[in-house]
């Protein structure tokens, strides 16, 4: 399980997914790579932007979680996350297209290679939890990729859409509950009515 933590987690892990994968042959220095806004990217070469969470009904968490002898934690929520992901090359431009086109092409074949958030792979963060988040290409048409993007004044840029799959946040709410601790057995012979 993970607290509100887990959002900024898969971010990260992603990122240290993508860096292990590209620096510095695709990428030169790790700083390249990172969780950025569009029209605030940086220096970044490869950025990667949580744009959209919704809520994963797919799971339906009813049961209340115990927490050592005398306590319950409410449900879990799951949630989906989406993620674009776009290159930005600084090459000149006759070789700026071609550069994205490889950069964004690493960063698809080491997602598709590593697609479940196995705490091997992704950190420690991802121990605990009862079920590992999947990554997932999404099929968009362009329309709603021009509507993710949505910067003024800034052509869109080819970019690659994914999202990342349940992911758990645990609930603050815990109940306190007392267990049977003594007992009192009467015992008696029952009168023979015959």
């Amino acid at each position: 399980m993970a607290n509100y933590n887990i959002v900024s987690d898969i971010g990260d892990a992603l990122v240290s997914l993508l860096r292990e994968g590209m620096v510095p042959d695709i990428i030169p220095n790790s700083e390249g790579i990172g969780v950025c806004h569009p029209s605030d990217k940086g220096d970044v070469s490869l950025g990667i932007y949580l744009y959209d969470m919704k809520r994963n009904n797919d799971i339906d968490s009813t049961e209340r979680i115990p927490i050592g002898v005398d306590k319950l934690r409410a449900p879990s929520f799951f949630i989906d996350l989406y993620y674009m992901i776009t290159a930005y090359s600084a090459s000149d431009i006759k070789f700026r297209t071609l550069e994205e086109a490889k950069i964004l092409g690493r960063a698809m074949q080491i997602i598709e290679g590593n697609p479940v958030m196995r705490p091997e792979l992704y950190g420690k963060t991802f121990s605990e939890m009862r079920f590992a988040p999947r990554i997932e290409m999404l099929d968009l048409d362009n329309e709603e990729k021009h509507r993710i993007w949505n910067i003024p004044d800034q052509p869109y840029k080819l970019s690659v859409f994914y999202k990342v799959y349940p992911v758990e946040i645990e609930s603050e709410r815990i109940t306190k509950i007392t267990r049977v601790a003594e007992t009192d057995f009467t015992f008696g012979q029952i009168n023979d009515s015959k």
